[in-house]
């Protein structure tokens, strides 16, 4: 038992930071693929179908909700570990 806590604990910190990590790589992704977006959307239609971009722009809400939906799980996760 005396084995079993140190690594439990070491476990949940690298999990604790691969779960930021990851959070703070989606909304990297977000950010990315909004700025492309409102790039080809304000350059000229040459280069950005309405079809088409209206796709990238629903690609970086989904984006972005997923990276809000992620983070809120991370947050409640969080919260619920001290009642454990």
């Amino acid at each position: 038992m005396g084995l079993v806590t140190p690594w439990s604990v070491s476990l949940a910190l690298v999990d604790a930071y691969s779960m930021f990590a990851l959070s703070f790589l989606s909304l990297v992704a977000a950010c990315s693929t909004a700025s492309v977006t409102s790039l080809l959307v304000n350059v000229s239609s040459t280069y950005c179908p309405s079809k088409i971009c209206n796709r990238y722009q629903l690609s970086a809400a989904m984006a972005f909700m997923s990276w809000f939906l992620s983070f809120a799980s991370t947050l409640f996760n969080l919260w619920l570990l001290p009642s454990l």
